[in-house]
């Protein structure tokens, strides 16, 4: 099966995409690209969710390809090594069946089991290799992805991930009990709780490995990066909100985007899906403008010593990567089959998660 059959940096999309969620701008002014490593890549993430049994093998075989994570990513991290878009492409994986094992927990009501996994995955989180053999496959897959990734970069590196990804795992906690609660959270409660669980600063984080340096504090936090990167991921965030509302309607969900302006903002469904859209349009064009400063400040730093030229060019890589996931995500969700629902029996079942990583019976 090949990454992006529908469209490439030279060829115009041949996919129909659904006018309400259509975004010219994405079409014409980000162009999609591919990390040379790809087919390698979803062959071994393919047999990597094997060894690790986090899909079971009837699975892997009929739903891994066409659920497009390694293309997701592979259209992200261009530049970095093959070593780390692997081990990045194999967290990633982990991480979308996480996310479905923490939405069945939600669906069967199995609190403890919920806890127990939260726990688990703090301790991993910290102490990586002593949790590769854990019984929970989730808990063994996830120190596995870790350990991998904390071996690129210094140990500062590590524990800004670990910092991170602890308020991820805290995230997910506060959706688990929302959701057994029916509560839908405020619009500026849920985009607050959205920029954790959509794990906004661990995708950043890893454009660094992909660049192969750490940034200094003061270049991450300054403005002229941090803007863009958020707007990156803001983007990103709320286009899944427009394209999987019908999926988590159909799944009884509380945290979207337009289920929160439904609620406390009066709006109609239809009202709630255009002022999404209105935001994610917006995020485009802003990031158009945060870009052009970024590379001004890449300009800056690469002040004629060895030191700020590497600095520039890592700046440079990452920024070129921000502007890789505007395309990267938005062909993803037309192209997944997460987000399929009509095609499936039960819409509010997705067929690819009754495995042992999800719990089910």
């Amino acid at each position: 099966m090949h990454a992006f059959p529908h469209s490439t940096t030279s060829t115009p999309t041949a996919l129909a995409v659904p006018p309400q969620l259509a975004l010219p701008l994405i079409e014409a002014e980000f162009p999609r690209q591919l990390h040379p490593y790809w087919p390698r890549l979803q062959e071994m993430t393919r047999l990597w969710l094997l060894e690790k049994r986090l899909m079971s093998a009837d699975k892997v075989q009929e739903y891994a390809d066409g659920l497009c994570y390694t293309d997701l990513m592979a259209g992200y991290y261009l530049g970095a090594s093959d070593e780390v878009i692997q081990a990045i492409c194999d967290y990633s994986a982990w991480f979308f069946v996480w996310d479905d094992r923490h939405d069945r927990d939600v669906v069967h009501g199995r609190t403890g089991d919920w806890r127990r996994l939260r726990f688990r995955l703090h301790a991993a989180l910290d102490a990586p290799l002593h949790h590769l053999h854990h019984p929970d496959t989730v808990v063994a897959g996830f120190a596995d992805s870790v350990a991998r990734l904390y071996s690129f970069l210094p140990q500062t590196w590590n524990q800004r991930f670990a910092r991170h990804f602890h308020a991820v795992i805290e995230a997910y906690d506060r959706e688990f009990r929302n959701r057994t609660k029916g509560y839908v959270p405020g619009v500026e409660e849920y985009l607050a709780l959205r920029r954790l669980t959509f794990a906004h600063w661990i995708w950043t984080d890893l454009l660094e490995p992909s660049a192969g340096t750490e940034l200094p504090d003061a270049v991450r936090k300054h403005p002229a990066y941090r803007r863009p990167a958020l707007l990156s991921q803001e983007f990103a965030a709320w286009y899944n909100d427009l394209c999987s509302l019908p999926k988590e309607i159909a799944g009884a969900e509380v945290h979207n985007l337009g289920i929160s302006l439904v609620t406390h903002e009066g709006m109609s469904l239809e009202q709630a899906v255009e002022e999404v859209r209105r935001r994610v349009e917006e995020c485009i064009r802003e990031f158009l403008v945060a870009e052009r400063d970024a590379f001004r400040l890449a300009e800056q730093l690469d002040d004629g010593t060895v030191r700020g030229k590497e600095t520039g060019a890592a700046v440079l890589a990452c920024v070129a990567n921000m502007r890789n996931w505007f395309s990267s995500v938005y062909w993803f969700h037309h192209e997944s089959g997460r987000y399929m629902v009509d095609s499936w029996d039960d819409r509010s079942t997705p067929p690819y998660v009754n495995n042992e990583a999800a719990g089910e019976k």
